[in-house]
C-alpha cells in the first residue's frame, strides 16, 4: 500500500492537537498517514516491537514521529496519556482483544478515539491469527464503554478476497 492509500483508507477531519501511539506500526505506514490528518504541534509514537529506524515516508512540518521499540500486547505497556491510538492490521494478533482495550482506553480521555484497520474475515492464517470483522469490533468497543463507531474507509485486500476496514471508534 502507498502511502496515499493509507491516507485515504484513514482519512477523518477534525482531528485535535496532541499526542497518538501506532501500535504495532512496522515501517511506520500509518504513522505517517497519521501524522498527514493531524494539525502542527501534533507527536506520534510509532511503536513496534521490531527495532526500526528512521520511517522511510514523507513527515509534514510541525509534527513529530518517535520511534519506539516496545511490545504493545504486554500487561506492563507504559504509555503517556494519548488523544488517541491507531492499531492498523496489528488488533488482528491479540487474542484477548477486549483485556488490551480495557488497558489502553485508560490511556485516553474522554474525546479520546481508536482508528482501527482491520480485514473484514473470520478466516484466522498464519498472518491473520485473530481476525475480527468490522460487527465484532463494534460489539468488542460497545462493551468496553465506546458508543461511536464511524467507517472511515475500506479498500481491496492485495492478500486475500476480501476487505480491509477502516473505522474511529470514540465515547
Amino acid at each position: 500500500m502507498e502511502l496515499k492509500d493509507a491516507i485515504t483508507l484513514i482519512h477523518t477531519t477534525g482531528l485535535p492537537a496532541g499526542v497518538y501511539a501506532d501500535l504495532g506500526c512496522g515501517e511506520g505506514l500509518f504513522s505517517a498517514a497519521l501524522a498527514h490528518l493531524l494539525p502542527a504541534g501534533s507527536t506520534v509514537l510509532a511503536i513496534d516491537k521490531q527495532r526500526a529506524g528512521s520511517l522511510p515516508y514523507p513527515i509534514p512540518a510541525g509534527i513529530t514521529v518517535e520511534r519506539r521499540q516496545a511490545d504493545f500486547s504486554l500487561e506492563d505497556f507504559e504509555l503517556p496519556e494519548l488523544q488517541g491510538i491507531v492499531m492498523a492490521n496489528s488488533l488482528h494478533y491479540i487474542a484477548d482483544k477486549a483485556a488490551l482495550i480495557g488497558r489502553l482506553k485508560n490511556r485516553l480521555p474522554e474525546s479520546g478515539v481508536f482508528i482501527i484497520v482491520e480485514y473484514e474475515t473470520t478466516q484466522a492464517n498464519p498472518w491473520v491469527p485473530y481476525p475480527i470483522t468490522q460487527q465484532a469490533l463494534g460489539k468488542l468497543f460497545a462493551e468496553a464503554g465506546f458508543r461511536n463507531m464511524v467507517k472511515l474507509g475500506e479498500r481491496a485486500s492485495v492478500y486475500r478476497s476480501g476487505k480491509m476496514y477502516a473505522v474511529m471508534v470514540g465515547r
